[in-house]
């Protein structure tokens, strides 16, 4: 039986060609008055997720590549 990609997660994480998974930051919507403009700048770019997590949102997405 074929899996199911779980489309949340594939709208919010990425995986590299390493095996890396990569999402967005959270934070970076509104209320941007109040940060700085270093943490703003950061906010903008893409991180890798905890090594905690990288096994529950592989397993949400079984064919990623």
């Amino acid at each position: 039986m074929k899996l199911k990609t779980h489309k949340g997660a594939a709208k919010r994480f990425k995986l590299t060609a390493g095996g890396k998974v990569i999402s967005g930051h959270a934070g970076a919507r509104h209320i941007l008055t109040s940060k700085s403009r270093k943490r703003k700048r950061k906010l903008g770019k893409a991180s890798t997720i905890a090594d905690a997590d990288v096994h529950h949102v592989k397993s949400m997405l079984p064919y990623g590549r």
